[in-house]
Parts: C-alpha cells; sequence; structure tokens
C-alpha cells in the first residue's frame, strides 16, 4: 500500500484556503524564531517610496533619456514623457540618499551604544519592507556602516523584490500585510517615514492610528521625512481644525528635513530608552 503523505507535508492542501490558518500563524512565528536567534530586541523602521532611486541611478538614466532625444530614437511623445519622468527621479533622489545617510549614522550610533550593553542582543536595528527605493537605501546605509538590517518583504506582482542590502539571515517574504505590519510595529522603537505613495501612506496612518488609541503604548518617536512634501500632501492642521484628530494628535509626529535632524531626535529618545 502506497504511503499517505502527512498533513503537514501535504502541499496541496498547505496551499488550500481550509489552511490559510496555518499559513498566517506560520509567518508570526517563523519570524519570531529568527528574530530571538539573532538577538533582535528592537528596530528601527523606515517607510518610504519603492519608487525613489538613487542619485547616480537617476542621473544615468537622465543622461540615457538625453542621448535618446539627441538621436531621435523614438516617439517625441513618447521621448518627452521619459525625460520628465527622469528629471523628476533626480529631483526625488535626494531622499534616497539621505534615507541611506541617516541608515548609516543609526546603525553606526546602536553599534556604539547599545548593541554591546548586553550579549547575543542587537538593538536598534534598521528595518524596511525590504524592496527597492527608499527600502533599499536604509538596508543599503546599515550595510555601509557594517551593521544587520531586515527586510520585511511582500509578495507583489511587481516591483517587490527584495534588495540584496538586507542581511540574508534577516530577509522574509510575507504574503498577508497584515501580518507583515504586526512585525513593523511590534518590534519597532521609532519610526522615520520618507516620501511615498499609497502603501507608505497606509503604513505610516495605521503606526498613527494605534499609536492614537493606545494600543501601542511604549514610546515611539514618529518622524515624517521631508516636511514640504508632506506637509503638501495630508494637511494635518486642517483635520485638526475641523475636529476630525485633536490637536494633541498633532504632537504625535515630528517633522524633519535633514538627516542630521532625524538622527539628533532618534539619539535623543533612544537613549532615554537605554536608561530605563
Amino acid at each position: 500500500m502506497e504511503r499517505v503523505v502527512k498533513a503537514y507535508k501535504n502541499i496541496e492542501f498547505l496551499n488550500s484556503p481550509d489552511a490559510r490558518i496555518i499559513r498566517i500563524l506560520a509567518e508570526y512565528l517563523e519570524p519570531a524564531s529568527r528574530f530571538k536567534k539573532y538577538g533582535i530586541q528592537d528596530t528601527i523602521v523606515f517607510f518610504g517610496s519603492a519608487r525613489i532611486h538613487s542619485l547616480e541611478h537617476a542621473r544615468n538614466n537622465l543622461r540615457a533619456v538625453r542621448q535618446k532625444i539627441r538621436k531621435h530614437d523614438g516617439d517625441p511623445q513618447m521621448l518627452a514623457t521619459l525625460l520628465q519622468e527622469a528629471q523628476l527621479q533626480v529631483k526625488l533622489a535626494p531622499y534616497y540618499e539621505d534615507a541611506r545617510r541617516l541608515a548609516y549614522m543609526i546603525t553606526l550610533w546602536s553599534k556604539e551604544h547599545a548593541s554591546r550593553r548586553r550579549k547575543n542582543t542587537r538593538r536598534f536595528i534598521v528595518c524596511s519592507g525590504g524592496g527597492p527605493g527608499i527600502m533599499e537605501a536604509a538596508n543599503r546605509g546599515a550595510s555601509e556602516a557594517g551593521g544587520y538590517s531586515i527586510g520585511l518583504n511582500i509578495s507583489l506582482p511587481f516591483e517587490q523584490e527584495p534588495n540584496h542590502y538586507i542581511s540574508k539571515e534577516l530577509c522574509f517574504e510575507f504574503h498577508y500585510f497584515f501580518i507583515r505590519k504586526f512585525w513593523f510595529a511590534y518590534l519597532a522603537k521609532a519610526l522615520i517615514v520618507f516620501p511615498g505613495g499609497f502603501g507608505t501612506i497606509d503604513e505610516m496612518m495605521e503606526l498613527l492610528t494605534l499609536v492614537q488609541t493606545h494600543k501601542i503604548t511604549k514610546p515611539m518617536p514618529i518622524i515624517l521625512y521631508g516636511s514640504r512634501f508632506w506637509k503638501k500632501i495630508i494637511n494635518f492642521d486642517e483635520l485638526a481644525a475641523l475636529g476630525m484628530i485633536s490637536s494633541e494628535d498633532l504632537n504625535l509626529m515630528h517633522f524633519v528635513d535633514t538627516p542630521e535632524e532625524a538622527y539628533s531626535l532618534l539619539t535623543r529618545e533612544l537613549t532615554r530608552l537605554l536608561q530605563q
């Protein structure tokens, strides 16, 4: 008689709707096990657009587009659109470089002041959504500082392949957005939100709501990087003026415009945690 496959080895069953709860639990338990193995106590989370490239990449792309235009290589309308997009990428690229620099600075600070205080424990580890853009910049900065960094990647039909700067031991691939969001929030001791689109705004608003409603009670500074961008995209003052949020809720976030500003605020708050 042919040997019957055990339930936990039955791939067809594990991928079925009936086994959804098992898959959900796996996306909670496996990261928890790995974080414990590598001594990850807490994180500094970077959110931001997957569509913002490094300055080098953006400039190279702009040069390539201009070369196409000089050679009349393509439909004029298409080339005009490509030029506009390439120029915009160069304009946005400083956000990538700032995220990279801030992650570098925070990682050096963590290695010096936090992680060595307790053996086999790593504190204030840079964590991103694991993909390209600002996420890549954060992991890249941490890597350049010689530190660990975490990538909580999500399977999507486009845009979201894990970047190669994530520490290989701490690269995760999630199917469920809500479990991925849990891991962002659960270990976070601070949140830095760079400019981004729907995904970034969704992640930021969820964390703001959890802090506002005291579902998160731990101290957690929320930094919005790029005050001009954020104040143009979301009119927080008008929300307060209309009574949609309280005026005190405006104190849940801090606006900064340079890596040095963000670093100063972060290290001041994190030093307090180390002293507790």
